[in-house]
């Protein structure tokens, strides 16, 4: 048994929402999720709906494809029923239908890995909506006529043809768990800049990179920088830091009770390390951070997750820590606990994580020499480190999460490319951009990303084109992350150096107007 379920977490089993009455009087339904950890249900003993009790003999259980069982055949010998994590059982209960308002829930079954089980809550039977539905297919909701039916009723609803959204090279069916209700797709240009020259501690040598972009002079402009960052012996790219992180809150009556949490919390911690890695082979808990604020505990839990973004990842894993927690803290009562209290910042730029990393930590310098500078982007090492200082104090008084000019586009464009999840650009984003004059006259110039969330394994990065564009990086495969990373980074570095020339130079204006027009 990984852990023992506390009543706060056996409600989150529930599917909130689900109650409804079937038609013709064919019973009444709800179903369950499971958000735990993978378990096998091994007996089912009753279903209570207010003052009815239903037996296991007049329930079905309904798991989808078409497959129903009996609660009564339910046993821990032959006749188990397997419940990963994320399987959604029906219940099918044979019983009046109910009445339109609220109603108490009792579920009563047993499991191979908590045992006895009883879930208890309140759901709401509400009248039909009307609503006008988008076609699915419970079967195969990825098969040719569930798209098409799609297709049609987009087509009808809108009164539009579409001709080149219906228009896909893959088989549709690798895009479980990536979208739903697939319709077709939008199809981003991609140009190539590069080939880059990298010189990290995993990306060594020269790289074309793919950019998907519809924005007129961001592939001509990371291209120049590319040019400019090559011919001073390319770009210095290293990771220095690694962290994904799932913050959950725990709400008790008083700020004691909370700062006595946190303590316990610091004390147990190798007590709560093999919980926390027990969902997953890859995730590792590096370390727990409490902040402290009126009578709650933030718990900022820090992994490490491979190839892998990590985010669904590190939540499994904080949910089994934090579910040990819940059982064995014996202190000041927990009134409410929350998985995720937006101190993770997830899909958010915040100032924590330019300070603390929020997935990798990634730095690219170069010294770019004085001749290349004037010859290739018409400005002296003076003229853009001076403007460097001016933009500072814009950024400051801004409250921006980033001195420099336009990292965004650039990972944007990769993010697209590669199949990143681009919402990750609002964190991803931040950036320190630091310059100097050497004494030789030459220009440095670093940037540092304190929280690029990228990923080579998972996500989007298995999908067609996707992965044609990451072979084209040469980060397929274990182990590839990190030389990701440092790929972005040297990127970045090569916007920012040919935008800023380009703004200090004048010639930020008439670039657009000669690669961007489109009047």
């Amino acid at each position: 048994m990984v852990f023992t379920p506390s009543p706060l977490l056996l409600k989150l089993l529930y599917n909130r929402g689900s109650l409804h009455n079937l038609p013709e009087g064919r019973g009444v339904a709800f179903s369950i999720k499971n958000r735990l950890d993978t378990a096998r249900l091994t007996g089912l003993t009753q279903v209570k709906l207010g003052d009815v009790t239903v037996p296991a003999a007049r329930i079905t259980l309904d798991l989808g494809a078409g497959e129903l069982r009996p609660g009564a055949g339910i046993d821990a010998a032959s006749q188990a029923v397997d419940l990963p994590i994320g399987r959604v059982v029906t219940f099918v209960l044979d019983m009046p239908a109910l009445a339109e308002g609220v109603h108490q829930l009792q579920v009563q079954f047993g499991t191979d890995a908590f045992g006895e089980l009883t879930v208890e809550v309140e759901d709401t039977i509400g009248s039909p909506d009307g609503r006008v539905r988008i076609p699915r297919s419970d079967e195969d909701d990825y098969a040719a006529a569930a798209i098409q039916a799609r297709q049609q009723f987009a087509e009808e609803f809108t009164q539009q043809e579409f001709s080149h959204l219906k228009n896909y090279s893959f088989d549709p069916h690798d895009l479980k768990g990536n979208c739903e209700h697939f319709v077709g797709v939008a199809q981003v240009p991609v140009g190539l800049a590069g080939p880059l020259t990298v010189n990290g501690e995993h990306a060594q040598g020269d790289f074309l990179i793919p950019l998907a972009t519809t924005e007129g002079t961001l592939v001509a402009s990371y291209n120049r920088g590319i040019q400019v960052l090559n011919l001073c012996g390319g770009v210095k790219c290293t990771v220095i830091g690694d962290a994904m992180q799932r913050a959950p809150v725990f709400v008790f009556d008083d700020a004691r009770g909370a700062r006595d949490f946190g303590r316990w919390v610091a004390e147990n911690l190798e007590q709560i390390r093999p919980l926390a890695e027990s969902t997953s082979r890859i995730a590792k808990l590096q370390y727990i951070d409490t902040y402290l604020s009126n009578k709650f505990a933030y718990l900022r839990f820090n992994f490490s997750t491979g190839d892998a973004a990590g985010q669904n990842m590190v939540g499994r894993a904080t949910f089994a820590a934090c579910s040990w927690i819940l059982e064995h803290y014996k202190g000041a009562p927990i009134r409410h606990f929350y998985l995720e209290s937006n101190f993770a910042t997830d899909k958010k730029a915040s100032q924590i994580n330019v300070m603390r990393t929020r997935g990798k930590r990634v730095v690219a310098e170069a010294v770019i020499k004085r001749e290349v500078l004037q010859q290739r982007m018409r400005v002296t090492p003076e003229q853009l480190a001076y403007h460097g200082q001016v933009s500072n104090v814009g950024a400051f008084l801004s409250g921006a999460n980033n001195n420099g000019a336009h990292s965004a586009n650039g990972i944007t464009a990769l993010f697209i490319a590669t199949g990143q999840d681009v919402a990750n650009v609002s964190e991803s984003s931040a950036g320190v951009l630091y310059s100097e004059v050497t004494k030789e006259g030459d220009l440095y110039i670093n940037i540092t990303i304190p929280s690029l969330i990228v990923a080579t394994y998972g996500g989007g990065t298995g999908l067609a084109t996707q992965n044609e564009c990451l072979r084209m990086l040469g980060c397929v495969g274990q182990g590839t992350v990190y030389k990701f990373a440092e790929i972005v980074a040297g990127v970045v570095l090569a916007g920012e150096l040919s935008l800023g020339a380009a703004i200090s130079s004048s010639d930020w204006v008439s670039s657009h107007e000669q690669y961007g027009r489109n009047r």
